[in-house]
């Protein structure tokens, strides 16, 4: 039993076109708030966190929706296309907003972009447990992320290009059409590859031939949790909330703190942070293969809690060079936990349930991105950018806590030669 990583790959290009957009989002979206409405640290959060307010109803909704859906093409790629070509459409409409009065227009393309990507995001990330048997979902969760990483790269990269990290030489539109365009290409690539309902019934002919789980008839009862897996699902989701609750005080914020404290252009910092994560993504789904999801998970939030320790003591342009590895750490840490997590969560699902526990992993997810940047921010106004890395190192360590509880959704180490380790599949 292997993870075939090129059905993996090709699966990926949706969360590719997810975190191309959420990459150009957090770093554009921050800066035209301060920049063009001259918005304070507070308002500018709670604009931020509105998508996360939609997405908190949405996306278990979509979610669900998909997992009843009966489409020729599968249940999952409808919302993706239809998500997808909304998405950018209203974000070309995003970058045509030029002017400050223009304000209360803005905030409406802006939830209708919002909305348009958590039509399909529970749906995309859902797919990939679809067509992944359980013992092999930690693999491809790295996979998945790896493709997501890739996508952001590609965004930090244009970033760059297009001056975004320097006030006043990019009016974004430029930009925002770039992304666009690279949301269509993995769209296409996408449609043309993936093959939804053969490779899903493919996962559960396999489901059944290795023994993981008897056939379930379309009709039967979905099983309920027991208790102590109802607890263990309650505190993966606390722990995600509470990472999250660090983790997108920094990434929603740092645009502005790198231009207003340090003074440097933030995409090189993060191109380094995102490219440590590709790196690690693999290897740290091999070594969770081995050592469990729940240990993993603690190794990576302890990493990022001891990047965002450091990073309280980097506070001037001259710290851009240790920035560098700070980020690094940050992002192998980040990548550790989404590896792991997402398996965990719906490795308590069922088939037919996926896409519901999938709503309930990104339900915590965002409700700590509503709170996050309103209660950050606002930190920041009240008490300067000084409070902006410690902020970030409560909430991580309170997740390390909390994961402690954590007794069901761990994968079993895999018992298997050194070849067969690295995976591969036939096509």
């Amino acid at each position: 039993m292997k993870l075939n990583y090129k059905k993996t790959i090709l699966v990926g290009f949706a969360f590719f076109i997810i975190t191309s957009f959420w990459g150009a989002y957090d770093a554009i979206v921050p800066k035209i708030l301060t920049n063009l409405f001259h918005m304070d640290q507070g308002p500018s959060g709670f604009i931020m966190s509105l998508d996360n307010i939609f997405a908190l109803f949405m996306l278990p909704l979509f979610g669900t929706l998909s997992d009843k859906a009966k489409f020729k093409m599968g249940k999952r790629t409808p919302f993706i296309i239809v998500g997808t070509l909304l998405a950018v459409v209203f974000f070309l409409a995003l970058g045509l907003i030029r002017d400050a009065s223009l304000l209360p227009l803005f905030v409406i393309v802006l939830l209708l972009v919002l909305t348009s990507m958590a039509v399909f995001r529970s749906p995309a990330v859902a797919l990939m447990p679809d067509v992944t048997v359980k013992p092999l979902r930690t693999k491809g969760n790295a996979v998945i992320n790896l493709m997501g990483t890739a996508g952001g790269i590609i965004v930090l990269a244009l970033g760059i290009v297009f001056n975004t990290g320097e006030e006043g030489k990019s009016d974004f539109l430029w930009y925002i059409i770039s992304v666009s365009a690279l949301m269509v290409v993995g769209l296409i690539i996408f449609l043309l590859t993936v093959r939804e309902p053969e490779w899903a019934r493919e996962m559960e002919e396999d489901t059944v031939k290795y023994g993981i789980e008897e056939k379930t008839e379309p009709a039967a009862p979905v099983r309920k949790l027991t208790r102590p897996e109802l607890m263990s699902l309650i505190f993966i989701l606390a722990s995600v909330a509470l990472w999250y609750t660090a983790y997108n005080a920094v990434t929603s914020k740092y645009s502005v703190y790198a231009q207003e404290v340090l003074h440097v252009d933030f995409n090189t910092t993060l191109i380094v942070a995102q490219a440590a994560a590709v790196v690690a993504y693999i290897p740290v789904g091999m070594i969770s293969s081995k050592v469990g999801r729940k240990k993993s998970i603690l190794a990576g939030v302890g990493m990022l809690t001891v990047a965002f320790f450091i990073g309280i003591f980097l506070t001037d342009v001259k710290s851009e060079v240790i920035m560098f590895p700070v980020f690094a750490l940050a992002g192998i840490g980040w990548a550790t936990i989404n590896v792991n997590s997402f398996p965990m969560a719906v490795e308590l699902a069922k088939a037919g349930d996926v896409g519901k526990y999938t709503g309930y992993y990104y339900t915590a997810s965002m409700a700590a991105q509503i709170i996050t940047p309103v209660l950050s921010g606002a930190l920041v106004d009240e008490f300067g950018w000084e409070i902006f890395f410690p902020y970030a190192v409560v909430f991580s360590a309170l997740s390390f806590v909390t994961m402690l509880f954590v007794r069901h959704g761990d994968s079993k180490p895999e018992r298997v030669g050194a070849l067969e380790s690295l995976g591969g599949g036939e096509d």
